[in-house]
């Protein structure tokens, strides 16, 4: 039988093991913040719909191209017109850009002048096997010189993929700056003590560091893709996901040293409070985002397993490294406020407002749901104006970026698919009845046959007489070959994309093995996925949390009502949301998986809260009765919860730092989402509709029967 003397000398071996074995994970993964661009995949090719008959053309751009390659288009224009040096710098420009550029993949075009003389545009393929955002740095780069006046801009699908690139350009270090900066100063103005915010967010880097090696070599063994966003959005969900299940387990620390003189005996009570919550909370967000792989999306698929190992490690943290700093530090983590802790048991201190919070739901519960309900309803009515069904590429970059200011170049000046045309694989037998169909679309400006004999690239469709192109043969591929279509609207407009639509119906009927893709059907075919993901997505998320509910809180009654209340604070979250979209900032719209993301965080999340309340709630109920409970649970977690929520929303408000529009609208719902269901859904919605339903919220369960 182990003595006293050697449990004194246990306990502070186990406290340092658990904490040196947590910051050697740190040191470790501390590095592979700086590696993980090697298994990152930023190309358009990770974001494609796997199913989507843009995908099957763009698996075969090599068969008629001899490489995988990405267009870019320079544009250059001088207001009253082009001069004749300009045209000769730019002639000049087209024979020497192929050995300055080294990504450059075949051949590049003459200068193009526009009809109305104002401009001219050279058609510049790049391979994606190389980074593009470097091969439109250097073409940049050796397009400077222009004569004066001469206005000139890198454009087209590589342009905007490089700029979108560079956006992102924070998420490895501007980002994490920014919300480790804010949970620290949150932490530091919330418990007015030095060391335990140090502790809480050593904690939270520890699990992000672990997280990021660890998907690095699940993502180097090709298990899983990770790109840009994928990556930013892992660093908030853990640093965010960890220091709130480090603040649950704070405060059941810092209670239970009210009652115990001995840390150890505090740490064995504040971990076994802490672990079923944790534990289900952080089941919960794993399996909501397992959920995401049911998308057909690449990058929606992606997030799934690697912010699911994210939320592992977190939940790992949470439950061995902040007991053991906490073990070793005592009631000094609390300095200079920690005699407060140990003295004063919460329900009588006179400072803490959740006592009056729980003093109203106590006597007016009733009225007080109804009000806040109606409340939420009539916030989630502003749904009605949500635009998710896609924005232009050239509209996803916030901020300056001279691939949207030469589309706009182009669309003044050229047919708006000029270089970034749409790609029709065709049998060869039906290559003239299938032009001649999509001619007949008023949409169509004009179209050419891939050829890699002719000088150009392409043979117009019809083939000139005489000339070089006259001695030029289509590339044939497995008995098809490609036909390139020139819109007359944007590439990434809405018009451009109808024009898609209305191509395939048209040549679908030509022949059904007919596959039309490039930039504007990846365009139309990624909403289109995403919509679908959305609709499948959410019903199995709620099915799933419901279920876990059920299980974890031995109730029909009681997660059916937490169900709920999360639905009605997601959808008031966006309603509000889009309205300030709409009407403030006055964003063109959202991407589709917008929605989708939020729902999945905000979901998720909330029902960590809801789980942090309900199960101290069942906890008191057992000892006290449920409308006793509701009240006991509310005073004990709405401090932690609160806290726990306005750092999680300040961790996803970082994602704003990043240009980019679906991050910032991401960041915008999910902060105020968070917001809305700490301070208010969960203070004052769920306690006063699980107060007036009383002892039937635990049904079937014998805790229902007990009370009765």
């Amino acid at each position: 039988m182990t003595s006293r003397s050697s449990r004194r000398w246990i306990r502070p071996v186990v406290g340092i093991v658990l904490t040196l074995a947590w910051v050697a994970v740190t040191g470790i993964g501390g590095p592979y913040f700086g590696r993980i661009d090697e298994v990152a995949t930023n190309d358009q090719a990770s974001y494609l719909p796997s199913s989507a008959e843009s995908t099957q053309v763009q698996k075969r751009l090599t068969d008629f191209f001899g490489g995988d390659a990405i267009p870019g288009v320079v544009v250059a224009t001088r207001a009253g017109g082009l001069s004749a040096e300009d045209l000769a710098w730019l002639a000049a420009q087209s024979a020497k850009l192929p050995a300055e550029v080294p990504a450059i993949s075949g051949g590049v075009s003459p200068a193009i002048p526009s009809a109305d003389g104002e401009a001219a545009q050279i058609f510049v393929p790049l391979s994606t096997e190389a980074d593009v955002r470097d091969g439109v740095a250097d073409l940049r780069t050796s397009l400077e010189g222009a004569p004066e006046g001469l206005a000139v801009y890198v454009t087209g699908a590589a342009g905007l993929s490089a700029d979108l690139g560079n956006g992102f350009a924070g998420v490895d270090g501007l980002l994490l700056l920014v919300a480790v900066a804010a949970v620290l100063i949150i932490l530091v103005v919330v418990y007015r003590s030095p060391l335990l915010p140090l502790m809480v967010l050593l904690a939270a880097m520890s699990a992000l560091c672990a997280a990021v090696v660890t998907n690095f070599y699940l993502a180097k063994a090709d298990l899983f893709k990770i790109n840009a966003q994928v990556q930013g959005i892992l660093f908030i969900l853990v640093i965010g996901a960890a220091t709130d299940y480090s603040l649950l387990y704070v405060s059941r620390f810092r209670e239970a040293l009210r009652d115990n003189p001995s840390v150890w005996g505090a740490t064995k009570i504040a971990w076994k409070g802490s672990v079923e919550p944790i534990i289900a909370s952080g089941g919960t967000v794993i399996a909501g985002l397992l959920c995401l792989l049911l998308s057909d999306l690449a990058s929606n698929k992606a997030l799934g397993p690697v912010a699911a190992v994210g939320i592992v490690f977190a939940v790992l943290v949470a439950l061995t490294f902040v007991p053991a700093m906490l073990l070793l530090a005592g009631r000094t983590a609390f300095w200079p406020r920690h005699t407060d802790y140990a003295i004063l048991p919460t329900e009588q201190n006179p400072k803490n407002g959740w006592v009056r919070i729980a003093g109203m739901v106590a006597t007016r519960a009733r009225p007080m749901w109804i009000v806040v309900g109606i409340l939420l309803v009539a916030g989630s009515l502003g749904i009605a104006g949500l635009k998710a069904d896609g924005v232009p590429a050239s509209d996803l970059l916030l901020g300056p970026s001279q691939a949207r200011d030469g589309q706009n170049v182009l669309a003044a000046h050229f047919p708006g698919g000029s270089g970034q045309p749409v790609q029709v694989i065709v049998p060869e037998g039906k290559l003239n009845e299938a032009a001649a169909r999509a001619l007949e679309d008023a949409g169509v400006s004009s179209a050419s046959v891939v050829s890699r004999d002719s000088p150009s690239g392409s043979i117009p469709i019809p083939a000139p007489p005489a000339g070089p192109l006259a001695q030029a043969t289509p590339t044939v591929a497995g008995g098809d070959v490609m036909l390139q279509l020139t819109l007359k609207d944007t590439a990434d407009s809405r018009a451009a994309e109808q024009t898609v639509t209305n191509l395939r119906t048209a040549l679908h009927s030509v022949d059904s093995s007919i596959m039309v893709g490039g930039p504007t059907a990846t365009s139309l075919d990624s909403n289109l996925t995403s919509t679908r993901d959305r609709n499948l997505i959410i019903p199995v998320v709620l099915v799933v949390i419901t279920l876990i509910l059920m299980m974890l809180l031995r109730s029909i009654v009681a997660p059916l009502l937490l169900t709920f209340t999360t639905v009605v604070s997601f959808g008031t979250a966006l309603g509000v949301t889009s309205v300030f979209f709409n009407n403030v900032l006055g964003f063109p719209g959202s991407d589709p998986s917008v929605p989708l993301y939020g729902f999945v965080f905000l979901v998720a999340l909330g029902i960590d809260y809801n789980i942090f309340l309900m199960t101290r709630v069942r906890e008191e109920s057992l000892a006290h009765g449920t409308t006793e409970g509701v009240l006991r649970g509310l005073v004990a977690t709405g401090g932690v919860i609160t806290s726990a929520g306005v750092v999680l929303a300040a961790t996803f408000a970082a994602l704003a730092v990043i240009p980019i529009l679906f991050l910032v609208q991401l960041a915008i719902i999910v902060a105020f989402g968070v917001l809305l269901d700490a301070l208010v859904v969960r203070a004052l919605f769920v306690p006063a509709l699980v107060h007036d339903v009383g002892d039937r919220v635990w049904w079937p369960s014998k805790l229902a029967r007990r009370a009765r």
